[in-house]
């Protein structure tokens, strides 16, 4: 069975002030041919449609046509919902669209309750795995600790209970919006941490055939059947090293898996500039990126007059201005954010008790402001869900 892996299309989206849903539907009709030239079997879409829980008006008109040129190709698509996505208004209309060959999974009472398709050597079984929030699902699940990896074990347990009382030789694939350990992260991923832990160790789908990942913006695989997509545009600069690219994977008669990377359109490349604003207008070697979108980090120790304005006369596209003066650490001026730069919320306010009391929080301490940061973020999710 031939399977077209993509997730985390942000439908909505900006990057940075351009607006991507131009590029975004140019994806979908890329996706689209994709699966017609290539004879795809299914396409699975693995979380975060769309950008946030309540899209915009375009972003749902976008994702309606997606659907429909789905469903006129023909290709049955299994779709989960993901941690920017309200699962309950992505549902909407499952049962009706399912008719049409659109299978859309975001109830996690649902994790067991597969897709099945079947091809010349027998049935292919799709376990969709919404985004798990642990606060929110530990009792659906019957876990007494609120954390990623107990949520997703309890429901891959319900996954490979199903899956025993399958015909024998039934082959098998999740999709899960997750945080696997040894994925790399970027700038753009919201952040899932429960307990002072984002990451689950892949272990956790042990027994399946591939493993669909989302969350992850860049393409990557941790394993021959463990594989995140990333996101098919770019959504931050700390992506401009990366391949855009879906997953066309091939599962065997028997399991065997093999994948190949299909590349994404790219609406225009990503730089990331270094140095002081004269050299940046100077340097011979930078004009390969004068029609990129452009981060510019400038390096003058006494911030120049204009500098965007002067930096667009040679980059137009320059979206982002950085000043990153080069000063020793011990050097006053260093800013604030350079100090904070790479340390979590924990880190700093563990810091602040610190500086305030001369002396840092103890065990039970960290665990209240632990909490405390889990409850808010957990707090800012329900509300967001519910609007």
């Amino acid at each position: 069975m031939r399977i077209l892996h993509t997730s985390d299309w942000h439908l909505g989206r900006s990057f940075h002030r351009v607006n991507m849903l131009g590029a975004q539907a140019e994806f979908i009709g890329h996706l689209v041919a994709t699966a017609r030239e290539r004879e795809v079997d299914a396409v699975v879409v693995s979380g975060d449609v769309y950008d946030r829980a309540v899209p915009p008006l375009a972003a749902v008109e976008l994702f309606d046509h997606a659907l429909h040129r789905l469903a006129d190709l023909g290709v049955p698509t299994v779709m989960i919902s993901g941690n920017h996505d309200s699962a309950r208004r992505l549902g909407v209309g499952a049962g009706l669209i399912g008719r049409a060959g659109i299978h859309l999974r975001t109830a996690p009472a649902a994790c067991a309750d597969p897709v099945v398709l079947a091809d010349a050597h027998g049935d292919v079984a799709f376990y969709g795995l919404p985004y798990l929030e642990p606060a929110l699902v530990k009792d659906e699940f019957g876990v007494k600790r609120a954390g990623h990896e107990a949520v997703l074990g309890a429901a891959m347990d319900r996954v490979r209970a199903d899956l025993t009382a399958r015909a024998k030789g039934t082959r098998s694939v999740v999709l899960a919006h997750a945080f696997v350990t040894g994925g790399e992260a970027s700038d753009s991923e919201r952040d899932i941490t429960i307990g002072g832990v984002a990451a689950v160790p892949s272990g956790v789908f042990d027994g399946v055939d591939y493993v669909a990942l989302g969350h992850l913006h860049g393409s990557q695989a941790l394993s021959e059947r463990v594989r995140y997509s990333g996101s098919p545009l770019p959504y931050s600069f700390s992506e401009s090293t990366h391949r855009k690219s879906m997953w066309l994977v091939d599962l065997g008669a028997t399991g065997e898996v093999e994948a190949e990377r299909i590349d994404c359109p790219v609406p225009r490349p990503l730089a990331r500039i270094r140095g002081d604003i004269e050299t940046l207008l100077a340097d011979p070697d930078l004009a390969r990126h004068e029609e990129a979108w452009v981060e510019a980090t400038l390096t003058d120790p006494v911030r120049p007059d204009d500098p965007m304005a002067r930096l667009c006369e040679r980059f137009p596209h320059t979206l982002s201005l950085v000043f990153d003066p080069e000063r020793t650490p011990e050097d006053p001026d260093v800013s604030y954010a350079q100090r904070l730069k790479g340390r979590s919320d924990q880190q700093i306010a563990e810091d602040f008790v610190t500086h305030v009391r001369g002396a840092g929080p103890d065990v039970p301490e960290q665990a209240v402001l632990r909490a405390a940061f889990d409850t808010v973020r957990t707090d800012d999710t329900v509300r967001e869900v519910a609007r």
